[in-house]
């Protein structure tokens, strides 16, 4: 099997929506490159493998016509970036990958496909260019992917007999004949395929066609063979794969042995590709850490005082990654005095355990307070004093490690070689909990970890400047977190209820509407016979085809909208079944049946810009486009009869951010006021005065403005505007001289970068970024635009976490009874009495935005009412 990586990853790319994992990388064309490669092999099972890539823009074609692939849009960056992660990918699959200097990957293949021939091998090759076509033979089919990139279609002699009337090296002469414009190969002006096709059917090559232009009919088709004579030889000899390339690499060098589970375990798991992890099922010895050292530990029959000390490691285990349903399986504790283990039923029914668990002058060092702190207030215990957190340590000191466990982070710091949790507890069905005499061993070996790990990690964040983040904001953080986790949000289930009634009445009524106008009924969530309903019946042009029809995605039907009034109803349907489905069932499935709450657990330890998430429900991403979304908030109430929901979020914070550290003068004065920002930048790209902005002017300058925080390149910007990426390039050119501090900044702060090997927001937050200063350009540029965005990003989301301990801290002087119920993205919501309304209007803004000093004006937006929809 032979497959042309450069190809393949363009396909992909163009193929999917952009994808990002959590550290910000686009992940895209390596997802679905991913995946035509598992289905290959799963369904080929080839003995020897290799990708070809291109190694560079010039080739040995290029001496004979220096206009070769010259017509060629530079790569977008989000997809050079991922041909690194391609090639990681591909060392981790075992599978062998080479690129030889001067020539093309089809060469390589070429080449290797002639030996693989001569020693009898059956050989398949994948590619996206149907240039590769003439390698096709009786040993040799070559795959080509159409639309998308599992839609393959076969080429052996045969179907290019059937489909052109030529054999697989006339296609050579096609090319020749008719040229390539994706390639720049010239061909004779004037001449398709179909005149292409006819010449060879008659005269079967170029140099026959050449050597007959009188016998050709047409004068003007004969004008131009005799013009462009020397046109089409050049084309022919371009559009000519090498099999005589000059490669170092040997069938014997490509034989295929299967994957190294370990190595695609750690690929996917860094690029987030989830449910290819579940693909894998279970795989047994995917855990090669050895054994913890024997600890020495007591295991408590009855708890007494005598076991805790002046600083006590306390470490209580759940197996079940949401807490808030979990079981506790045990205690340990270590100080001083040694490593003492406490069954989970001693623990809870010991009064001296809860008396030293909620003294707060009894400091503790734990993993992961709020889990600590939520899991034991379910068992009526109020857990105090914690005055460490090794999870919370490990997450501000390295920030892309997110989901580390105990082990890792004393893997890493210490050296020490603790057993993971994974190959302790097994995974999946497997999963269980060892006997005591195992778990007692288990537990405290974490327990020493995290009471070995304290004093180090505090060193090395006060080496950092980065004590008070953790101390003074994420430590209290996961305090607040905790608490509003136990509080949760009263949903009523009622109006849910309501809703999900009215959205199938809505369902209901769509669905006669789309039979209606498609003359019959038929499954409206199945693609292939919406296909033919579109494509054929209604006589829609189609826009991409995949293996098993037409494709009908979101995509391909907005720009089918203005054709037909059905595809309109199509897509609302689409979006209402998601909300029922995703979001109002969802909800339903995890509101508590005793509080008539929904308990969601915050992330805080997941984003590298510090941004908090939320999971299990995840209250972050409830859609607010539809108006139909947007009514899912009124189901969320104030959990005390005539309170109010109080919303207040940050107005543009990201840019107020932006103005600050660029101190740029335009952005700065804009702010200062109080000026519509993205009016401003209209004003200024344009040359325009604020009465002459067009509302297109404005969106244009707001998708460059909120662009720029993101990092977002002519490709990103051309893409969420539908105008072309020359016009994304000189917006973001004219933006950039308008601006000149935000041009300084981000040329600055990448320098800085890659002297530090970091960049840091206003709290002292870092983000190491060790591809800045790689010779690979593609992970150099996606480390250069993270160093740009991450220090307005982390900041916006250290302020939001600054305003939610200073409101709670206001709350408590106040002696109000209002609760923080949530954080989502910029925006904090409460619930309130109607008495305290008033008060919270000064002292919420008052709060938020005066969290930070800056030299712009934070500002910030409040709304009430008696639900969180009213509220907005």
């Amino acid at each position: 099997m032979l497959i042309d990586g450069n190809s393949i990853a363009y396909r992909a790319f163009f193929a999917l929506p952009l994808l990002n994992n959590d550290k910000g990388i686009h992940t895209n064309a390596i997802y679905g490159f991913t995946m035509m490669l598992s289905k290959m092999i799963e369904e080929e099972k080839p003995t020897h493998m290799l990708v070809a890539f291109d190694a560079g823009k010039t080739t040995f074609r290029h001496e004979t016509f220096k206009e070769y692939k010259g017509g060629r849009q530079k790569t977008p960056p989000e997809l050079s970036e991922q041909f690194q992660f391609i090639r990681e990918l591909l060392d981790a699959y075992g599978i062998c990958r080479y690129e030889l200097p001067n020539y093309e990957a089809d060469d390589i293949i070429g080449t290797l496909s002639l030996e693989a021939e001569k020693e009898g091998f059956e050989v398949k090759v994948i590619s996206g260019d149907k240039d590769l076509t003439q390698l096709s033979s009786e040993q040799t089919t070559v795959n080509i992917t159409r639309k998308g990139i599992t839609d393959i279609e076969e080429y052996t002699p045969a179907h290019i007999q059937e489909k052109y009337g030529l054999t697989p090296l006339q296609i050579i002469d096609m090319k020749g004949l008719m040229g390539d414009s994706s390639d720049n190969i010239p061909g004779i002006p004037g001449v398709g395929e179909k005149t292409a096709l006819k010449l060879l059917h008659q005269f079967g090559s170029v140099e026959k066609v050449l050597d007959s232009i009188d016998e050709v009919s047409g004068k003007k088709l004969k004008e131009k063979l005799e013009e462009h004579k020397d046109l089409a030889l050049i084309s022919k000899q371009l559009a000519t794969i090498t099999r005589e390339a000059p490669i170092e690499v040997k069938l014997e060098d490509v034989v295929y042995n299967g994957y190294d589970v370990n190595k695609v375990i750690s690929i996917y798991k860094e690029l987030g590709f989830q449910s290819l992890l579940d693909k894998l099922g279970e795989v047994e010895g995917t855990d090669d850490q050895t054994s913890y050292e024997e600890v020495s530990l007591t295991v408590v029959s009855e708890v007494t005082e005598d076991i805790f000390s002046d600083v006590n490691a306390f470490y209580l285990e759940m197996i079940e990654e949401n807490y808030q349903h979990g079981q506790i399986v045990g205690f340990s504790i270590c100080n001083e005095t040694g490593n003492y283990f406490i069954e989970t039923d001693i623990a809870l029914q010991s009064s001296v355990f809860k008396e030293w668990a909620e003294n707060k002058e009894c400091k503790k060092a734990v993993y992961d307070a709020k889990r600590t702190i939520v899991a034991l207030h379910k068992k009526g215990i109020e857990v105090k004093g914690i005055d460490f957190d090794l999870l919370i340590a490990s997450y501000v000191l390295n920030p892309g490690d997110h989901g580390i466990d105990v082990a890792a982070i004393a893997q890493k710091e210490l050296g020490t070689s603790l057993q993971s949790d994974e190959s302790f507890y097994g995974k999946g069905a497997k999963k269980a909990v060892p006997g005591e005499e195992e778990l007692s061993k288990h537990l405290a070996g974490k327990a020493q970890a995290i009471y070995a790990l304290k004093d180090k990690m505090l060193n090395e964040l006060e080496a950092n400047r980065q004590l008070e983040l953790f101390k003074e904001l994420e430590l209290p953080l996961s305090l607040i977190l905790a608490e509003m986790e136990i509080d949760g949000v009263k949903v009523e289930k009622a109006t849910l209820e309501q809703m999900k009634e009215e959205l199938a009445a809505k369902l209901e009524k769509l669905e006669q509407t789309i039979y209606e106008l498609a003359g019959e009924t038929f499954n409206i969530n199945s693609p292939k016979q919406l296909g033919v309903i579109l494509f054929e019946k209604l006589q829609l042009p189609p826009e991409k085809k995949t293996k098993t029809g037409y494709s009908t995605s979101a995509d391909v039907l907005e720009k089918l909208a203005s054709k037909h009034e059905i595809v309109a109803h199509i897509l609302e349907y689409r979006q209402l079944g998601k909300l029922q489905s995703t979001y109002i069932e969802g909800l339903l499935k995890v509101v508590d049946p005793i509080t008539e709450k929904v308990h969601t657990r915050f992330n805080q330890a997941l984003t590298q810009t510090g941004r908090l998430s939320s999971t299990d429900p995840n209250l972050q991403n409830i859609p607010i486009r539809l108006e139909e979304g947007r009514k899912i908030r009124q189901a969320f109430v104030p959990s005390v009869e005539g309170w109010s929901i109080f919303a207040a979020d940050y107005s543009q914070i990201e840019l107020r951010v932006l103005a600050h550290i660029a101190q740029d003068p335009g952005l700065i004065e804009a702010f200062r006021a109080d000026m519509d920002i993205h009016t401003k930048t209209a004003m200024d790209v344009f040359g325009v005065t604020a009465e002459e902005v067009t509302s297109n002017m404005r969106r244009q300058a707001k998708a460059v403005n909120f662009g720029i925080v993101y990092g977002i390149s002519d490709y990103g910007l051309s893409q969420s505007l539908g105008i072309t990426r020359k016009e994304a390039a000189n917006f973001i050119e004219r933006y950039l001289k308008s601006f000149p501090g935000v041009q300084d900044f981000m040329s600055d702060i990448v320098i800085d970068a890659k002297e530090k090997g970091y960049v840091s927001t206003l709290l002292h937050r870092r983000r190491y970024l060790p591809e800045i200063t790689s010779r690979n350009f593609n992970l150099r540029s996606f480390a250069e635009r993270t160093a740009m965005n991450t220090p307005i990003q982390g900041s916006a989301a250290d302020i939001i976490k600054l305003a939610m301990i200073n409101m709670s801290e206001r709350l408590k002087k106040e002696k109000l009874q209002t609760r923080l119920l949530l954080q989502v993205h910029d925006e904090l919501i409460f619930e309130a009495p109607e008495e305290e309304i008033e008060i919270l209007k000064v002292i919420v803004p008052e709060e938020m935005e005066h969290a930070i000093s800056l030299d712009v004006p934070l500002k910030v937006d409040y709304s009430f009412g008696p639900t969180w929809y009213h509220a907005k």
